[in-house]
This record gives structure tokens, C-alpha cells and sequence, in this order.
């Protein structure tokens, strides 16, 4: 059987995700293999896996830092929220309908033996396990029926590390709260404590830390500063949708951030670009003058073009199409921008909606939905306005999404389609829109690979009439250095030996 650790916080956005994800990167280095777990996800950031499943993305980005391939069974069950008190429910990558928060409580018991077939199944091909728990263990409405946290530590006989968030205040608290909170048996599973965050003179945070050592009766592993690294956030709590930027950069890129956003992490390669200035806004008075508005994915199209509709940005949009700026659509805003999107079976949200007006094009929900992963070429033949150059380009990606596309006007499927598409079966089809100065497509993850990104920026620049090309690393290179730095931050503030002693490998 794999060794085991088990990364829990006391709080959501502790950072139990990048501490996975840093620690599985030192033991890889140290030549285990390593392979991440977390038993149950809720996020709106997906990933197709090479077999067609559906995965959540920390636990993708926790299998790059491993040096492994995503396998659904690092993430068993995900939860996409539908609605304040509803989610698609995925288990073992495969969507399995909508469920209100109380229905899936009441079921989600009669999970755990997929839980437990997954984690097993990754025991034979890994060394060592690193487990990540979700939001706190010490919710004590929760706690009954526990699949995430203590409750999967105790059917895995994993030993926990419990990490704080110095940077929001009150960890001491926070660590001997959640400490207190747990059952005996609970908390003898804890077997070191962690503090993040931390800026500032750690001399000073030391009398705390023998005095929560005492407390506790529990060690301190370390105390990691508040690292500078870029690496995927998980879902809503990510900084990168709130930040504003206003580097001296040549072009100015702002996403909508609906209220439902999914696959934020598209948009991840865009921002390390130094000629890029990338903003998520919310509000028309936000607008400002982009070189390009992207319209991202959504959980939820329907309710989500509703709301760009009462707050002012629908109308926004239109008018910077008419003035000629350009407007990338991916997935959900792909569909908004087509003429009326119909969820006749509930899916997501019942009835039907105008859309945005862009494109000739319909979208119907349908029951089933469709998980690939796709390569493609950029095949127009309708050569006009600022994306003409993107002819012939190749890029690679996934489509997730209940929604099927038509076309009202039988021209537009030869003048401007915008892709010829290869689905993991080896299907050939066809893809999205293009016009002029706007796109459509369903495929996410298309400026992660190939050279799409570097293409689109360069006819960027060319508009402005700056005539100069952006240099771009491979977003492979990019990250692997962003892994190590990781790594190397986690491991000069930690105390490797009891690290090692706690998973229970000598060395």
C-alpha cells in the first residue's frame, strides 16, 4: 500500500491546493512517485481528461506538479454549482445530474465506496499519496457525514497536516479552534501544523508558535511566506478575478465575469504575456477601451446573459462590435452570442432567451453531455477583417458543454466556420464562428498550446500598428518553472525530516 498525507485548512482558501501541489513537487524530486487525491471537488474550473472524463482542475494542475497525467481518479466527485443551492453532479468523470445541496447530503454516503475504489486503484501506481481536504474539518454540521475531511482520513488511515491563513488574520485562533473542534480520535490524526501566508520577520511569530505548540500538543511543520508564484487558483476565491492591473503594457484584454464563470484558467496564459494588461470586470463603468472583450465559459448561459442584460453589458458589447472591437466567445459565451439558446429539459435553467445577436446561430441544452478533447486548424474561408491571419493556425484543447449549436443561415457553415476540429476518437468536425472581429468557439484550453496565442496577439498589435513580435515561452516551460519555485519555497520553510517522519519514510 502507498504512504499517505493528508493536507487539510482551516478555512477555504488556506491554500491547501498550492501546499499539494508544492509538496508532491519536493517528493517527486526526491524520486517518489507521487500522485494527488481529493475525494470530492466544487468548482467551476474543469478538464477533459486523454480518456474523455471530467476532472477537476486543482487536481489537474496537483498532476503536472507530480509529473503525472490527470487521471479522473484523483477526483472522483465534483460538484459544479448550478445555482445558489443546486450543482451538476460528476462521479468518476461522468455527469450525472443536477442536485439540490440537501439532496446530495442526504446521498453522498453512498459514495464512498466509489471513493474508496478510486484511491485504491491510485495505491498501484504511486508511492506516496498527498491528499487534499476541502474548506475546514471542523464544520460540525457537517461532520456527520464527512467524505472530504476527517471522515476520508479515517478510511485511508491518513496522518493530517492542519494549515492556517496568517494572512487573513487570527491563525492562532483559527489552528486551536479547529484543534478543539474535533473529535479525540480527530484530532490524533492531526500530526503537525502549518502556518501560510506569512510576510514579515518570522522571529516575531515565534513565541506564538511554541505557545500554539504547547497548546495544541501538536509540532509546527513550518511556516511558509506568502510566495509570488503563478500557479491555477481554485475557482471563486481566486485573487485573479478581483485584482485590477495597469502594467504599461501594448493591449488591453478584459474578460466579463459572469456570475457563473467556468474555466477561468483559459484565460491564465494570457496574463503571464508582458504585452498584455488582462482585467476580469463586472461592471460597464469598467469597460474602458479593450483591444479585445472576451466572453468566457458559464455554468449557467441562460441565467448569466440575463444578468449581462439588466446590468448594462449586453448593450456595451454590442456597441463596441459596432465600433469594431473584437470579441472572442469561448463555450457558454460562445452561445450568447448566437440569436436564442433554448433549455427545453431544465438543464440549467428552463426556457428559452434571445441571445446576444452576434452570430446566426441557435443553441439548444440537451440532456447529454459532451466531454472530448479536440486539436484543430483555423479554417475560414471568409478572409476579411482583423483575424484573416489566423488561417491555418493549430491549437489543441477540450469542449465541455450540454448545449448544441445550429446554424440559421445555410451559408454561414461554409463562409465562416472557424475550425475543423479532431475529437479524441479520431471524428472530424466542425467548430465555431469567425467574422471579421469576432469569434466563437467551444473549445477551452485553446491558448495553452500550438501557437494560437502568439498568432491572435501579433494580429493584435498589427491593428495598433505596432509592428513587432511577442516572443512567448511554451506554457509547459512556464509552469515547471513556476512548480519548482514552488517547491523550493515549501522546502526551505519546512521541516523536511519531520515532513518525511510524519508520511512515515525514514531517511
Amino acid at each position: 500500500m502507498a504512504k499517505n498525507l493528508m493536507i487539510q485548512g482551516t478555512m477555504s482558501n488556506a491554500g491547501k491546493s498550492l501546499l499539494t501541489a508544492g509538496i508532491l513537487r519536493i517528493l517527486k524530486q526526491d524520486g517518489y512517485q507521487v500522485a494527488p487525491f481529493k475525494s470530492q471537488n466544487m468548482a467551476l474550473n474543469s478538464f477533459i481528461t486523454a480518456d474523455g472524463l471530467e476532472m477537476g482542475r486543482a487536481q489537474v494542475m496537483q498532476a503536472e506538479a507530480a509529473g503525472i497525467e490527470p487521471d479522473v481518479r484523483m477526483n472522483p466527485i465534483l460538484l459544479k454549482p448550478t445555482s445558489d443551492v443546486g450543482s451538476q453532479v460528476i462521479v468518476n468523470g461522468i455527469a450525472q445530474g443536477n442536485q439540490k445541496a440537501k439532496e446530495y447530503f442526504a446521498k453522498k454516503k453512498e459514495l464512498i465506496p466509489t471513493i474508496l475504489s478510486a484511491y485504491r486503484e491510485l495505491e498501484k501506481m504511486a508511492d506516496i499519496i498527498v491528499i487534499e481536504g476541502a474548506g475546514s474539518p471542523a464544520e460540525i454540521n457537517l461532520k456527520q457525514n464527512d467524505i472530504v475531511n476527517m471522515g476520508l482520513a479515517k478510511m485511508v488511515d491518513a496522518p493530517v497536516l492542519l494549515v492556517g491563513d496568517i494572512d487573513r488574520g487570527g491563525v492562532f485562533a483559527q489552528l486551536f479552534g479547529t484543534v478543539m473542534l474535533l473529535e479525540p480520535e480527530e484530532r490524533m490524526r492531526i500530526k503537525g501544523l502549518m502556518i501560510n501566508k506569512f510576510r514579515g520577520d518570522k522571529t516575531i511569530l515565534d513565541p506564538g508558535v511554541e505557545q500554539i505548540e504547547q497548546l495544541c500538543k501538536i509540532p509546527m511543520v513550518g511556516v511558509i511566506p506568502y510566495m509570488n508564484v503563478d500557479i491555477e487558483d481554485e475557482d471563486s476565491l481566486s485573487g485573479r478575478l478581483t485584482k485590477k492591473t495597469n502594467k504599461a503594457a501594448a493591449l488591453n484584454v478584459v474578460v466579463i465575469r459572469l456570475p457563473h464563470i467556468s474555466n477561468f484558467t483559459d484565460f491564465n496564459p494570457l496574463e503571464r504575456i508582458e504585452c498584455i494588461n488582462l482585467n476580469y470586470i463586472t461592471k460597464v463603468s469598467e469597460f474602458g477601451h479593450p483591444d479585445l472583450v472576451i466572453l468566457p465559459g458559464t455554468k449557467n448561459t441562460i441565467s448569466d446573459l440575463k444578468w449581462l442584460r439588466q446590468n448594462g453589458m449586453e448593450a456595451m458589447i454590442k456597441k463596441y462590435y459596432h465600433s469594431g472591437g473584437n470579441i472572442f466567445g469561448i463555450c457558454g459565451g460562445f452561445q450568447m452570442m448566437g440569436q436564442e439558446l433554448s433549455d427545453p429539459f431544465g438543464v440549467e435553467e428552463m426556457g428559452t432567451i434571445d441571445g446576444i445577436g452576434l452570430f446566426p446561430m441557435r443553441t439548444i441544452m440537451e440532456k447529454e453531455k459532451v466531454c472530448t478533447r479536440v486539436s484543430g486548424v483555423v479554417q475560414m474561408t471568409c478572409m476579411e477583417g482583423v483575424f484573416q491571419g489566423l488561417k491555418g493556425t493549430r491549437f489543441s484543447g477540450y469542449e465541455i458543454h450540454m448545449g448544441r449549436s445550429m446554424w440559421l443561415e445555410k451559408e454561414t457553415k461554409l463562409k465562416n466556420n472557424f475550425s475543423l476540429l479532431k475529437d479524441q476518437n479520431g471524428q472530424k468536425k466542425q467548430d465555431g464562428y469567425i467574422r471579421k472581429n469576432i469569434i466563437g468557439t467551444y473549445v477551452h484550453g485553446i491558448f495553452e498550446e500550438g501557437n494560437f496565442a502568439e498568432q491572435l496577439i501579433e494580429l493584435l498589435l498589427e491593428q495598433k500598428g505596432i509592428d513587432r513580435r511577442e516572443q512567448i515561452t511554451s506554457f509547459y516551460d512556464y509552469k515547471e518553472k513556476q512548480y519548482n519555485l514552488l517547491a523550493d519555497i515549501i522546502r526551505n520553510n519546512i521541516n523536511m525530516d519531520l515532513l518525511y517522519k510524519i508520511i512515515g519514510i525514514s531517511k
